[in-house]
């Protein structure tokens, strides 16, 4: 049935075959845990930054390969934010923030739909939440150096890496990996803007197209 929903998707709406053809690769190619998942060269003292942080699964596969890690984790939704803040509460070294990192400061409207909650077609009774610039939250956290950043926030990233490349940060960021989001067909040249400009100064390690992608800094 999923099969078959993909293929009447994309008859549709045939500008999304680059999402098909990644999300096919990525399932054959087991990429989840011979790509993702692999975070062992990681320092002891790295500083993590998990922007998107839903239920607190990514950092806590992290936090598992290494222990002593700063993992700031930011989550916008309140419900979320005040759920990771619970499950953390015993671990000092994982700093839960409840708003989004942006281009300007300012809010945004979400809507309600669990791990796809998103600032892209808000609905009634959809929720709001503070943004904050990138440059003044990497100043205030005293983030010279990030080891990893995972980026995975419905959309937000079209806001969040323009900022970064903008501001001049993405040379403190060794590893990135990020999840564009393919709601509409403009969005594949943003991407491609995106990546010419993280190509500047990072090579990209790996890539299913609005999938999962890593940069790394050269």
């Amino acid at each position: 049935m999923a099969s078959l929903k993909r293929w009447l998707d994309l008859r549709r709406n045939p500008w999304k075959a680059e999402h098909y053809a990644g999300l096919k690769a990525w399932r054959v190619e087991n990429a989840l845990q011979t790509r993702f998942y692999t975070y062992d060269d990681l320092p002891p003292d790295a500083v993590v930054l998990d922007v998107g942080g839903f239920e607190g699964g990514w950092a806590d596969r992290v936090i598992s390969v290494q222990p002593k890690a700063q993992v700031h984790v930011f989550e916008p939704h309140p419900r979320f934010a005040s759920a990771l803040r619970t499950k953390f509460a015993d671990r000092p070294n994982i700093m839960v923030h409840d708003f989004a990192m942006g281009g300007a400061e300012g809010t945004l409207t979400l809507s309600d739909d669990g791990d796809a909650s998103s600032a892209f077609g808000g609905q009634d009774g959809a929720l709001v939440a503070p943004v904050r610039p990138v440059g003044a939250v990497f100043a205030e956290l005293g983030l010279d150096r990030v080891e990893l950043m995972k980026v995975n926030i419905e959309g937000g990233e079209y806001d969040l890496l323009p900022a970064l490349l903008d501001s001049g940060l993405m040379p403190r960021i060794a590893r990135l990996q990020v999840q564009f989001h393919l709601f509409e067909p403009a969005l594949i040249e943003t991407r491609n803007a995106i990546c010419a400009r993280l190509g500047e100064t990072h090579n990209c390690a790996w890539c299913y197209p609005f999938i999962w992608e890593e940069w790394r800094l050269r």
